[in-house]
């Protein structure tokens, strides 16, 4: 098993990954990205995310079998960047073989190593395999905090100025 750093000939396995964690997560019509967005992302000269790859060895050719898509983020409360990890996947048929502890104890390498505080992520609350593996890693489950997103017309209503009933709070 080795982790490494994805390059641009990787990026078709970038998606076809993301394309089977879609599945799993029973959202294959969301995932939409494409080779030019991932180009963009992962390799222009300032990328705004980064992918971690885990090769191994099949029948004596190297072959990915899971993968960390991760960005920087900051904490004024700590005062430091950290990682959010926006998705971790593991082949169906290579998890329980540690691969995707190795791709988070990778992760928190990187965050000590350059003296970042956290290393976040979310996961799906039917997801009780992951829930296990996370909380038996460390991971403590943050119930306090809502998710909140804005996307397709709502972005753009609130781009343009439109504001609920509620007001506005600054």
């Amino acid at each position: 098993m080795q982790i490494r750093n994805a390059s641009p000939g990787d990026i078709h396995i970038i998606l076809d990954l993301i394309r089977d964690l879609a599945i799993y997560e029973q959202e294959e019509d969301q995932a939409k990205a494409t080779t030019t967005q991932i180009e963009a992302a992962l390799f222009s000269p300032q990328p705004t995310a980064y992918c971690d790859l885990i090769e191994v060895d099949v029948s004596g050719v190297p072959a990915v079998v899971g993968f960390a898509l991760w960005f920087k983020n900051y904490s004024t409360w700590t005062g430091t960047p950290g990682i959010y990890l926006e998705d971790l996947f593991v082949q169906p048929s290579y998890r329980g073989k540690g691969y995707g502890k190795a791709l988070l104890v990778n992760l928190a390498q990187r965050c000590v190593a350059n003296g970042w505080q956290r290393l976040q992520w979310w996961v799906l609350d039917w997801n009780e395999p992951a829930i296990e593996f996370y909380t038996s890693l460390g991971a403590v489950p943050m119930d306090e905090w809502t998710v909140f997103r804005v996307s397709g017309n709502a972005l753009e209503q609130l781009a343009n100025g439109a504001r609920g009933s509620q007001g506005s709070i600054g």
